[in-house]
C-alpha cells in the first residue's frame, strides 16, 4: 500500500516537477547564503524569502506542468494560472511590505533596548521577495519542468512502449 502510494507520486509528472523546482530553489538559497555569510547554514533551506523564490518556482512548475499535460484551454490550467499570479503578486507585495515593516520595527526595538538588559525576540525580516527573485524562481521552474517533462517522456517511451 505504501509502495503503491510512493510509486504513484514518483510517476506523477506534476508532483515531480513541483517538487524538483521547489527543492532546487531552496538548495540554491543555501548555496547563495553560504557565499554571503561565509559558512554553511542548512536552516536556510527551510526559510521563506530569498533568491530564488521557491513559492514562485512551485506555482510556476504547477501551472506549466498542467499546461503540458492538460492543455491551456482547461479550467484546471486557468485555476493554476490565477493561483500562480496571486502567489507571485503576494510575494512581491504584501509579504515584502511585511518584511520591510519587520526591519523597521527591529531597528526601533534595538534603539529602545540598546542597554541589553531586556532580551527581545526580533521579527523575521525576509518574508517577501524582490521582483527579480520571483522572476528567477519562475525561470528556474520553467527550465526544471521542461527537463522533468522530457525525462518523463523519454522514460515512458523507453520502458512502456518500446518493449
Amino acid at each position: 500500500m505504501v509502495n503503491n502510494f510512493i510509486f504513484s507520486l514518483l510517476a506523477n509528472f506534476t508532483f515531480m516537477a513541483v517538487s524538483v523546482s521547489w527543492f532546487l530553489a531552496q538548495l540554491i538559497k543555501v548555496i547563495i547564503y553560504r557565499f554571503q555569510e561565509g559558512h554553511w547554514n542548512l536552516w536556510h533551506f527551510f526559510e521563506a524569502g530569498g533568491m530564488p523564490s521557491a513559492h514562485s518556482a512551485s506555482v510556476t512548475a504547477l501551472t506549466l506542468s498542467i499546461a503540458l499535460t492538460n492543455g491551456v484551454r482547461t479550467p484546471l490550467f486557468t485555476i493554476c494560472l490565477v493561483f500562480a499570479l496571486i502567489v507571485m503578486y503576494d510575494a512581491t507585495g504584501v509579504r515584502r511590505a511585511a518584511g520591510k515593516q519587520a526591519e523597521i520595527l527591529n531597528k526601533i526595538v534595538d534603539d529602545i533596548y540598546s542597554s541589553g538588559r531586556v532580551k527581545v525576540e526580533k521579527l523575521k525580516e525576509i518574508l517577501g521577495h524582490d521582483p527579480i527573485e520571483v522572476v528567477a524562481g519562475a525561470i528556474l521552474a520553467i527550465i526544471m519542468t521542461m527537463l522533468v517533462y522530457w525525462t518523463y517522456g523519454y522514460v515512458y517511451n523507453q520502458y512502456f512502449f518500446i518493449r
